[in-house]
């Protein structure tokens, strides 16, 4: 079965950095596109940003801003995510998605994101 593992979550200030990890294990990893999603409190999910099997295309949501870098390593069927420049309207619970641009796949159980001062 699928297994998703997020991690590297925390709070940060405004402007702090993260790098987030999503450990995948149950299906042939380099043969899958993947995504990351978020979902603030009272909010339904969203996609942050996409990466094809290959690390040949990479999608981000408009208000990623050039602040976040997707990336993977399918040697270690692992996941990443680099969070820059954080804003306190990223505060969500984030989850790496099995899937090119899709919110709806199989997830893992989260890395909780929290920006405050």
């Amino acid at each position: 079965s699928v297994d998703l593992a997020e991690s590297g979550g925390g709070q940060v200030q405004p402007g702090g950095s993260l790098r987030l990890s999503c450990a995948a294990s149950g299906f042939p990893f380099n043969a899958y596109g993947m995504s990351w999603v978020r979902q603030a409190p009272g909010k339904g999910l969203e996609l942050v940003s996409s990466i094809d099997a290959g690390s040949s295309n990479t999608y981000y949501a408009k208000f990623v801003k050039g602040r976040f870098t997707i990336s993977r390593h399918n040697a270690k069927n692992t996941l990443f995510l680099h969070l820059n420049s954080l804003d306190v309207e990223d505060t969500a619970m984030y989850y790496c998605s099995t899937g090119w641009q899709n919110v709806f796949g199989s997830r893992g159980q989260g890395t909780q994101v929290t920006v405050s001062t």
